[in-house]
């Protein structure tokens, strides 16, 4: 018989999903379900965060949707408490909400540096505070935390958006090594190009400090060849029933981070003709 003290890979496990209701988080849900994990869809947008649990329960999934402001430590506490005291048990949590802001830093105010801070860097770090103890006292659990490829690589053009995932890519590989004693996992999870709402304009939270049209945006995205969420999502909890440290996919990605980690200086001349290019291609023009 399982012991009870011990992480369930995924049948009979419990999973908190925050930014759960579209895009990798929605994918993240479903795919953990059909494995046989109860899923909570924590997300602001409660009404298509319960259209997905609902979609979920009537394909033979357990589902429950809550709504959530990551930013706010006690709704992340009291959400991870809830979850607790109803299945007895935290087996997993993706701390995956988060926003894009696009445009180069000449085009940002303050306020823009404080949200995508907030979403991306105090969410996840709220999501890892309100869990973690609790996973201590289990003596199991994994905390899965979304960054990107932009926290692997140099990234001009998101600038804001690449400090934010830096951050949650130094915050999750120094809490693997401290949470391993107690039993607990922590992995990074940085996307590649995924066919999601932000390839449409930055979701429905993020926003663009330029204007680009839509379909130059499309077309733009479809030569780094976006992965389906359905595909991406099987190959993310592969990776994280392997309890791998750091998840890059689409895997051909691992190219860039590889580059960067054995010549940075070449990942920033690289990156710097790129983002001209792509600047020419828009035609932005810089201010002198």
């Amino acid at each position: 018989m399982e012991s009870s003290k011990t992480i369930r890979i995924f049948d009979g496990a419990t999973g908190i999903v925050t930014g759960g209701a579209s895009g990798i988080g929605r994918a993240l849900a479903e795919e953990l379900a059909k494995r046989g994990c109860e899923v909570v869809l924590a997300d602001l947008q409660i009404e298509l965060a319960e259209e997905v649990a609902s979609e979920i329960r009537l394909s033979g999934g357990k589902a429950t949707a809550v709504k959530i402001e990551v930013t706010d430590f006690s709704a992340m506490e009291q959400l991870v408490q809830e979850t607790i005291n109803r299945t007895g048990r935290l087996d997993y949590i993706f701390n995956n909400a988060g926003i894009a802001i696009g445009g180069n830093v000449c085009h940002y105010g303050i306020e823009d540096w404080n949200q995508i801070v907030d979403v991306n860097l105090r969410g996840v770090i709220n999501g890892v505070q309100a869990a973690y103890k609790i996973m201590m006292a289990q003596g199991f659990g994994h905390i899965v935390n979304t960054a990107s490829m932009a926290g692997l690589m140099v990234s001009p053009g998101a600038v804001a958006y690449a400090t934010t995932k830096y951050g949650v890519v130094g915050l999750s590989l120094s809490l693997r090594a401290e949470a391993a004693q107690m039993g607990a996992r922590v992995s990074v999870l940085c996307p590649g190009v995924v066919r999601t709402p932000i390839l449409e304009g930055m979701g429905k939270y993020g926003k663009m400090l330029i204007d680009i049209p839509p379909e130059q945006m499309r077309r733009m995205w479809e030569k780094l060849k976006p992965m389906p969420p359905n595909m991406f999502a099987e190959k993310v909890l592969n990776s994280v029933a392997s309890n791998k440290a750091i998840i890059i996919v689409p895997s051909w990605w691992k190219l860039f981070w590889w580059m960067n980690r054995l010549s940075p200086s070449l990942g920033i001349s690289l990156a710097q003709r790129r983002f001209q290019k792509v600047q020419k291609e828009l035609g932005i023009v810089q201010k002198s």
